[in-house]
């Protein structure tokens, strides 16, 4: 019987510059030593919740992966607890070694643990791979979270109003005020 060569445990504020690394993609652009701090603050965070735990998966002493748990409501609007596994990332060179199903074994213990009935988690729409696996796992799709700049959501919303919307409250004012000014003076007229 060979033994595993991934171990799990939880993150360490130490950890913060590799998982920086490991979530470029999702956290905060900005600078790198930001991004440190920002997770440093997360992992101190994880650590003294009930609710709340970063995992670090190493393969062989190395961080090769990590994700965070968070029991929380399924939506504001449907109170069922969840566990949502958040950011199950693995390092390329660490891929197809059990790492990602270590991550997600961690958090199908955590629920237990917690007596939470429901598992949660997103991967990025384009990531075939992660998809795949994810749906390997009996997670299926419950919805498409879609995500905007807000300037560009406003800049949509505005360019897709009927015209007269379009223009500013102000001078839509003045153009009624002068229509009605101009029916007083008809009416009168004749």
């Amino acid at each position: 019987m060979s033994r595993s060569l991934v171990s799990l445990r939880c993150a360490l504020p130490s950890d913060a510059p590799q998982l920086a690394v490991l979530w470029s993609d999702v956290i905060r652009r900005v600078e790198h030593d930001e991004q440190v701090a920002d997770l440093v603050s997360v992992i101190e965070s994880a650590a003294i919740s009930d609710t709340e735990r970063l995992v670090v998966a190493e393969y062989d002493g190395e961080l090769a992966g990590a994700v965070y748990l968070r029991i929380t409501p399924l939506s504001p609007i449907n109170l069922e607890p969840t566990v949502q596994a958040i950011s199950p990332h693995v390092l390329p060179q660490y891929r197809r070694k059990g790492v990602g199903r270590s991550l997600m074994d961690a958090a199908v213990s955590y629920a237990e643990e917690n007596g939470v009935g429901h598992l949660a988690t997103a991967a990025a729409s384009a990531s075939r791979d992660a998809n795949r696996f994810m749906a390997r796992l009996a997670l299926g799709p419950q919805a498409v979270f879609r995500v905007a700049t807000t300037h560009a959501v406003r800049s949509k919303l505005t360019a897709q109003r009927p015209a007269l919307q379009r223009t500013s409250g102000r001078q839509l004012t003045h153009v009624l005020a002068a229509r009605r000014s101009l029916r007083r003076a008809q009416s009168t007229s004749s």
